[in-house]
């Protein structure tokens, strides 16, 4: 059996443990959550489990009162709650254990925001911790393995991805990401939003595949699938929500030349975008391998910073004339831009129109120093 890969929100969780909060765990699907809170769990001695996906557990959870759950709890302490989403009125039950329960510490995990946040946020207002899952982190295996075999990895990482069933196979990650494209990427979205036309969800899905790396215009998208541009915009929502895609926004200070309405839309994780389009050639004989590499890095760099709970907005930016920053982090009133390149020889250098208003000098991002970007050292 293959060593558990360490994740880096273990020690955020079990530090939080039993400090008078539920602790709340979202993220796509099949990314190790169930993993990390059961492990968690163990390390504190007996718990009690309870699956959203079981029928029966839902049964006994979808409208309890407080002496039902009272003999559900018994002489627990500590209750894990999966796949919470799945569970009618969660938001109560979960403010009645909090309220009423001294000493009983809850964690939840759940593979999507589109329901859970919605049930939990207003009942669960000052009474909980909430952390993001992703796929596993570059940080994550840089701790797992050794430097060379880590370097080795790079490009296969960038086409495959870093799902942990992915890493934890080798010879097996074709199959793996079909596998989960076709039973997860759609599931929670189809499930609990009630779209009508899935197809048009699957073709829109592909379509901004195909766009990673570039500005995508609602109205084009729109016209290319025949629907309305509310809809496009409603069912991209719904794929963040999913974290199946997520949003990078134009950085404006209000100035005439600067696009400010085109958003920039990437993956959540790489292998799950090739086995969208079915492309999982090697990373020298692709022409997207630019945009693949600079979605890769943003990933990275997103869950460093999301783990090590840096509060930091991310932006593209581009003139209206022509000139881009592949990416830029605003943090309080400081600014910083990156220019993300395959090429670790391309020169840096930032458009004359940026540079006339806003004062950082560019750092680049390749691959030879990209580890210095996303691991705490």
């Amino acid at each position: 059996m293959r060593p558990l890969i360490k994740r880096t929100l273990q020690e955020h969780i079990e530090n939080k443990c039993f400090k008078g909060k539920i602790i709340l765990l979202i993220g796509p699907r099949q990314v190790g959550k169930s993993t990390l809170l059961h492990g968690i769990c163990k390390k504190f001695g007996e718990y009690l489990f309870l699956d959203g996906d079981d029928p029966d557990v839902r049964s006994k959870l979808d409208n309890p009162n407080f002496e039902q759950l009272k003999l559900l709890v018994g002489r627990y302490s500590l209750i894990f709650i999966d796949e919470a989403q799945r569970i009618k009125n969660i938001g109560l039950m979960l403010k009645m254990i909090h309220d009423r329960m001294a000493g009983v510490q809850v964690l939840v995990s759940g593979s999507s925001a589109l329901d859970l946040n919605a049930q939990t946020q207003e009942s669960l207002t000052g009474r909980k911790w909430e952390y993001q899952l992703y796929p596993i982190s570059w940080e994550e295996w840089y701790r797992h393995l050794d430097y060379l075999s880590l370097s080795q990895q790079l490009e296969s990482r960038i086409v495959y991805g870093m799902y942990p069933e992915v890493l934890n196979q080798p010879g097996e990650e074709k199959q793996i990401l079909k596998e989960l494209t076709m039973s997860y990427l759609y599931k929670d979205i189809l499930a609990l939003s009630g779209i009508k036309k899935p197809d048009v969800l699957e073709k829109l899905v592909v379509a901004l595949a195909y766009q990673i790396g570039s500005e995508v215009s609602y109205n084009e998208l729109a016209q290319l699938l025949r629907i309305d541009k509310n809809t496009v915009m409603n069912y991209i929502d719904l794929l963040e929500k999913a974290y199946v895609v997520y949003r990078l926004n134009p950085f404006s200070s209000n100035q005439r030349n600067e696009i400010k309405t085109n958003r920039k839309v990437y993956f959540y994780d790489t292998g799950i975008r090739n086995a969208v389009i079915s492309n999982f050639d090697n990373l020298q004989l692709r022409p997207d391998k630019g945009a693949l590499w600079e979605n890769f890095v943003i990933n990275e760099r997103m869950k460093y910073l999301h783990y090590h709970q840096q509060d930091v907005q991310h932006f593209f930016w581009r003139a209206i004339q022509g000139g881009e920053v592949d990416l830029l982090e605003q943090k309080g009133n400081q600014l910083q831009a990156y220019e993300i390149k395959w090429n670790s020889k391309s020169k840096v250098k930032l458009p004359a129109s940026f540079s006339k208003h806003y004062d950082t000098i560019p750092i680049a991002v390749h691959p030879e120093n990209f580890i210095h970007f996303v691991v705490n050292e």
